[in-house]
């Protein structure tokens, strides 16, 4: 391409052809990253039913993220988008930026928990809801009709939420933005939160100074792995960092970063998942990440790298590729 298309198209533009064009041929056998094409962000991974599912952000303006998308694989490779699988007309309380879904499975249900209205003090509307439908696909209602975590405690704004379930059937969310994060345990049918073991509703267990948002927590050999996101969501620095403790609760003491920019390859690399396939015991990190030389902060896509562990338990850490992972069926 010569200079002069380069200084007509712009960087923004230039790096979404650049981007379009791995996309389309991504090496035999291997999905490519991004994984599927458009501006998507904070990407939730699950497992329903032998599929692979993806339910991202929908990266705009703040005033039009009005919906959740999903997309779903057999493979990890071939993906299918699902449109507006949760939308805003359907969530009264919800007016803009509808961010960072966790979704889970429980007794042929599926549970959708999102933020909306990026809420910066208690007088605002906003904060953590959660919808409910029948298929992973949806599409979700809501679930109560309000909030279910609507006000700041311990300094967490009321985002970035994470459900997990631990092994005794216990439900926990762990969540929070502006360097806080809270762990609460949720009730049995999800519509609200209850007191834990001593009493404690919103429990802080902010792992490191350097913690931002973003949340995850997974259990591996009867430990549990806190991960987050640091630095800017717009910025280069953006990257995930984390810890392991011996309960939910922590404490949790940080390890170090895993995954960060690659001048080669992408810039602003966090916010992430994780898949984890029981059968043969594959880990892999699903996050989202800033095209070379696109400075607009909401051009985010999604992509898929390995995630592995060495001998004491430790994360490696993860190479950013364009190439993407290989085919890995779940059936």
């Amino acid at each position: 391409m010569s200079m002069g298309i380069r200084k007509l198209l712009g960087g923004a533009v230039l790096a979404a052809i650049v981007s379009t064009a791995a996309l389309a041929a991504p090496p035999p056998g291997h999905a490519g990253n991004p994984v599927f094409p458009g501006w998507y962000a904070d990407p939730e991974a699950a497992i329903f039913d032998n599929t692979y599912w993806i339910y991202p952000t929908t990266s705009l303006r703040y005033s039009e993220q009005v919906g959740f998308d999903a997309f779903s694989s057999p493979d990890l490779v071939h993906w299918t988008k699902h449109a507006n699988v949760l939308a805003m007309k359907d969530i009264a309380w919800a007016k803009k930026a509808l961010w960072a879904p966790a979704v889970i499975e429980k007794d042929g249900k599926y549970y959708f928990f999102f933020a909306a209205n990026d809420i910066q003090s208690d007088k605002e509307v906003g904060g953590i809801g959660v919808a409910v439908a029948d298929k992973p696909d949806g599409p979700y209602r809501d679930l109560i009709g309000k909030p279910l975590i609507d006000a700041f405690h311990n300094r967490a704004q009321p985002i970035d939420q994470f459900v997990f379930r631990d092994d005794d059937g216990t439900y926990y969310m762990i969540y929070g933005g502006w360097k806080h994060a809270n762990i609460v345990k949720l009730k049995p049918d999800f519509t609200g939160v209850e007191p834990m073991a001593d009493g404690t509703v919103f429990k802080e267990i902010t792992p490191a100074k350097e913690y931002v948002e973003g949340p995850l927590m997974f259990k591996r050999n009867g430990k549990y792995y806190f991960m987050w996101s640091e630095g800017g969501w717009t910025g280069p620095d953006y990257s995930v960092a984390y810890a392991i403790g011996d309960s939910p609760m922590g404490p949790f003491k940080r390890i170090g970063k895993i995954l960060q920019q690659d001048t080669t390859v992408a810039t602003g690399a966090g916010h992430n998942s994780v898949f984890h396939v029981a059968k043969d015991d594959a880990w892999y990190i699903v996050y989202h990440r800033h095209p070379l030389g696109d400075k607009v902060g909401n051009h985010r896509q999604v992509a898929i790298e390995k995630m592995v562990f060495d001998n004491d338990g430790k994360i490696l850490p993860v190479v950013m590729t364009t190439d993407g992972v290989e085919a890995h069926p779940l059936r």
